[in-house]
């Protein structure tokens, strides 16, 4: 099956791509087949944001997609920034500028429980919508350590191993974020259809 991931981020892109890749996929991206279609994510949930996109790009594409919408829940801010994460800090976010205020919202706060979830919704041709989520928990740290991931990685702390997603080797990542526990259940609906 050939399925179009609804997503520009080359870090997402390259996460499903290495979780999946035991099903029998091929797995395309918006810029390798020429699509600019950008959807505005304006849904109250994760949940209804990966719809909106996977159904925007399956009517426009006329393929099969695999979209996503995750973020960053952080309890002493009463879940923020939630399905504002990729834009929290405004306008022109960057993932730096995210992490700085973030930061300085927790400046202080003893409360650092944070959870990383992503809701993934798949539009079929034939007009279904298939939805799997996923939830990794951890604690939001000082400052940011580590150099690889993407997004909140560098702050958000995996308890069991200390380390921060950034610090984590990527398969070591994979097999515990909250990405890889919504695609393994995707996983089990793939391989059926």
């Amino acid at each position: 099956m050939r399925i179009l991931a609804a997503t520009g981020n080359k870090g997402k892109l390259r996460e499903i791509r290495e979780i999946l890749e035991n099903v029998d996929l091929t797995i395309v991206s918006p810029d390798e087949i020429g699509l600019k279609t950008d959807v505005l994510e304006d849904g109250l949930t994760f949940e209804e944001n990966a719809i909106k996109k996977a159904s925007a790009l399956r009517d426009e594409s006329g393929m099969n997609v695999l979209a996503d919408d995750s973020g960053l829940c952080v309890d002493a801010l009463g879940g923020m920034p939630g399905v504002i994460s990729a834009r929290f800090s405004g306008a022109s976010a960057t993932d730096e500028r995210n992490i700085i205020k973030l930061l300085n919202l927790m400046e202080g706060e003893k409360d650092r429980k944070a959870k990383f979830i992503c809701v993934l919704a798949l539009a079929l041709t034939d007009g279904r919508i298939i939805t799997a989520s996923g939830e990794c928990p951890g604690i939001i740290t000082d400052c940011p350590s580590g150099t690889g991931g993407f997004g909140y990685d560098p702050v958000f702390l995996d308890p069991a191993s200390r380390l921060t997603f950034a610090e984590l080797p990527q398969d070591e990542k994979n097999k515990i974020s909250h990405r890889r526990r919504a695609l393994e259940e995707m996983k089990i609906i793939l391989k059926d259809l």
